[in-house]
């Protein structure tokens, strides 16, 4: 499951610059956002440029459901839900402190187009109990089993996303997530996922959008 979650165990060094001005802000004080990942530096930020418009498949609005079906902005009670400053703040803090990791629960070749900087790729499926890797997932997240049932004392903290409010694979996740006894208060659930992310112009890993 290396491939997966190949930086269960990054840390990052994360600081706001402010160095050079910008028109399009994170926030009023907010620039722009540094993060130093096992030795590489991201920096997230928004486009400056303000003609931009989106041409992906993100700027469809409607898609058959099910599948793709609204999903609650609450996605399970103790879960707490998260916008985009919240996730900035999380790889921030619990990401740079190594307690947390930011999931992106989409396929890999969802992944591969395009993610938000210093998440991970756990896809969905790979939580459900049919997955015979999923003990191995779940020990790569801090849990342990050693005496027969599951302690989850010293699990990540996950923020967890996928496609979009439209996206079902994040819910999916969490319920597995959840089943098994995974925390509540371990688990965030970023609703807006790669669509909103996109939508405000936000880096991703690829510049995409």
């Amino acid at each position: 499951m290396k491939q997966y979650i190949g930086t269960a165990c990054l840390v990052a060094c994360v600081a706001a610059s402010g160095a050079m001005a910008q028109d399009v802000r994170i926030t009023q004080d907010l620039d722009r956002v540094s993060i130093n990942l096992n030795g590489s530096e991201i920096t997230i930020e928004r486009n400056q440029n303000q003609t931009s418009r989106l041409t992906s498949e993100f700027t469809k609005t409607s898609r058959p459901c099910p599948p793709f079906c609204i999903q609650p902005m609450s996605v399970a009670p103790g879960v707490t839900t998260y916008g985009e400053l919240e996730v900035i703040g999380f790889l921030q803090n619990d990401v740079a402190e190594g307690t947390g990791l930011l999931i992106d629960t989409r396929l890999p070749e969802w992944y591969e187009k395009g993610s938000i900087p210093g998440a991970v790729n756990l896809p969905f499926s790979t939580l459900e109990s049919n997955n015979p890797f999923r003990d191995e997932i779940l020990r790569a997240l801090g849990a342990n089993d050693s005496s027969g049932a599951w302690d989850f004392a010293n699990v990540f903290t996950l923020t967890l996303f996928c496609n979009g409010p439209w996206c079902e694979q994040t819910t999916r996740a969490v319920a597995a997530l959840l089943q098994v006894g995974y925390p509540h208060e371990k688990l965030n659930f970023y609703r807006g996922g790669m669509q909103n992310w996109l939508l405000l112009g936000l880096t991703t890993t690829n510049s995409a959008g």
